[in-house]
């Protein structure tokens, strides 16, 4: 038998089916803009392409029913005065779609797919074709609008990223923004909603990853993002309190990372995937699949989060470079064929199907594999959720039966945690371990003992004091000169990772006032930490809270010194070897 572990995943063997021809949209005309958004967006009825047009900007809205090879006068949504950047569909309603423009407008549509074959039979006969028209356009901004997205639990609210470097949050029917969320210093590259819709994520060309609250404009959470400046998406994991951002390192390297919203100082876990140039479109699925296309790759990857980590599963083929992709709402998919996904991937001029289905033998539904989707009915109005500041998980229907379970109210995404709020201090990789709070130790424990200091005067925070006479440090090798009580065993010293030289080493003198003032720190440092458990026991709970938290704060502070210890030990041994290095040089000149 082998001993190789195999992750259990009911995932594992998803794979990709593409579509034949005859059900693709073949003849599209694909938008040459070169701003970079995924270039379509999918309904259960309709897929949305930004269409290449001269004089003004237009998009096509190709019905999922009526596939095939489309005429060369198709009836188009014109409405912008420039190129169409980007748009999407509304969660609550398939033939409800928004889009943004060069412009600097927004634009609302409503078209069914009778609209567009009516006006496609009309053209048989006449020769000519009738456009579609805006129902609302109206000025959303001093620049272009580059990305618009839907509220996911709120009716008539749309997200739009501007070229004013904000995100605004516009209440459609009265066409006004209610919330204007700022702070970006370049343009927005990407953004996304949480399930609720509370707070909003975006990344920018200024490689800064951004965390706000929808409805209070000055709480946000900013943290570096990926290094390099290219192309970073971001995309809300579902339910669960993640983020996933697609980007590229300072060494052009494409990487994913994974975020904790509630602690957006560094990423949690980092997959570096390739060396290619594409931009990668991050999709995510509710079974807890993350789809990673990029633009030109013909393939796509998929990886499953589980417990924090980015498995990969799998990886779909093809020789055709994707330039645009949208996913199929959950809701449309076909379960009788366990397909859990379903993407449209654009190419020269042809929109392609590609579904992914998950192998089972029995023909029943699966309801392991299928989630409740989200529903067509809004949970909120936007009155309740701006004004009443209420917040609620969206409706959601169950695949098998298409019943709906109503969403509960549920407090807003916690918006405390900050990159530029002080950092918890990291714990030593090997604990020291402390006496307890209640106890006292009989004598107090000896601090370690440093190597030899470069003879050169190393850079070091200066202390308040500088003692008159040089302080000797203890060595590191002594352990408690008598056990603390109720203790198994004597307290061990923390090993040193770092080797000292072959040779002695020196105690270090105070010959000089930075050495004094290393001394002096590394004392002040050693005596706080020994003299804390002599205080006396705290009387209630948040008093013993406290004191363990200046116990935590005194460790953290002693391990400092320690690694400021090791690098000096360090620069001690650089420059004995280049001192035994020039002294063999001038003894081979002789």
């Amino acid at each position: 038998m082998s001993g190789r572990f195999v992750r259990s995943s009911k995932y594992r063997h998803v794979y990709g089916n593409p579509a034949k021809k005859e059900a693709s949209f073949d003849n599209v005309k694909v938008s040459n803009n070169a701003w970079d958004t995924n270039l379509m967006s999918a309904s259960g009825k309709f897929v949305s392409l930004n269409w290449n047009v001269s004089g003004g900007g237009a998009f096509a809205l190709l019905p999922l029913a009526s596939p095939g090879k489309l005429p060369d006068l198709y009836p188009l949504c014109r409405g912008h005065t420039s190129a169409v950047l980007d748009t999407a569909f509304s969660p609550f309603d398939d033939e409800v779609i928004v889009s943004g423009g060069d412009d600097a407008h927004l634009s609302l549509w409503r078209v069914s797919p009778d609209d567009v074959v009516q006006r496609l039979d009309a053209a048989k006969d006449t020769g000519t074709i009738t456009d579609i028209k805006p129902q609302a356009s109206f000025l959303a901004g001093k620049r272009r609008v580059g990305h618009v997205e839907f509220h996911p639990t709120v009716s008539n609210v749309v997200a739009a990223a501007t070229g004013d470097h904000a995100i605004k949050l516009f209440d459609m029917e009265k066409q006004v923004a209610r919330t204007t969320l700022g702070g970006f210093t370049d343009s927005i590259q990407s953004m996304a909603f949480d399930q609720t819709g509370s707070a909003i994520v975006a990344t920018c060309r200024d490689r800064k990853l951004r965390l706000f609250d929808t409805r209070a404009p000055d709480s946000v959470v900013t943290t570096d993002g990926h290094g390099g400046i290219k192309g970073a998406r971001v995309v809300w994991c579902g339910d669960k309190p993640r983020l996933i951002t697609t980007g590229f390192s300072k060494m052009s390297e494409r990487q994913m990372f994974l975020w904790d919203a509630a602690q957006l100082n560094k990423p949690i876990k980092t997959v570096s995937l390739d060396s290619s140039n594409g931009i990668i479109m991050p999709f995510w699925s509710d079974n807890g699949i993350v789809f990673l296309a990029g633009k030109g790759d013909g393939n796509i990857r998929y990886y499953e989060l589980e417990s924090d980590e980015l498995h990969y599963l799998a990886e779909y083929k093809s020789i055709e470079p994707q330039s645009g992709m949208a996913f199929l709402p959950r809701r449309a998919l076909n379960v009788n064929e366990n397909e859990i996904a379903r993407v449209y991937k654009v190419t020269n001029a042809l929109i392609q199907p590609v579904s992914f289905y998950v192998p089972r033998k029995s023909e029943s539904f699966q309801a392991d594999i299928f989630p409740p989707a989200p529903s067509m009915e809004p949970a909120m109005t936007a009155s309740e959720f701006f004004d009443e500041k209420k917040t609620r998980t969206p409706n959601l229907i169950k695949m098998e039966d298409k019943r709906t379970i109503a969403g509960a109210a549920v407090p807003p995404l916690s918006m405390a945690a900050s990159s530029e709020a002080p950092k918890a201090p990291e714990a030593p990789k090997e604990p020291v371990e402390a006496p307890k709070v209640s106890e006292t130790p009989k004598e107090p424990v000896e601090a370690p003992k440093a190597s030899e200091a470069p003879k050169e005067p190393v850079e070091a925070p200066k202390a308040s004091e500088t003692p008159k006479e040089p302080v000797e440090a203890p060595k590191t090798s002594e352990t408690l000169k008598e056990p603390v009580e109720d203790r198994k065993g004597p307290a061990e010293a923390p090993k040193d990772p770092i080797k000292a030289p072959e040779e002695p080493a020196e105690a270090p003198t105070a010959d000089t006032p930075e050495d004094a003032s290393k001394a002096a720190q590394a004392e002040t440092v050693t005596a706080a930490v020994h003299a804390a458990p002599t205080a006396a026991a705290p009387a209630d709970g948040g008093a013993t809270a406290e004191l363990d938290q200046q116990l935590a704060d005194l460790r953290a502070q002693l391990s400092e010194r320690d690694t400021r210890i090791r690098e000096l030990e360090m620069e001690n041994l650089k420059l004995r070897t280049n001192q035994t290095r020039l002294r063999e040089a001038l003894l081979g000149t002789l």
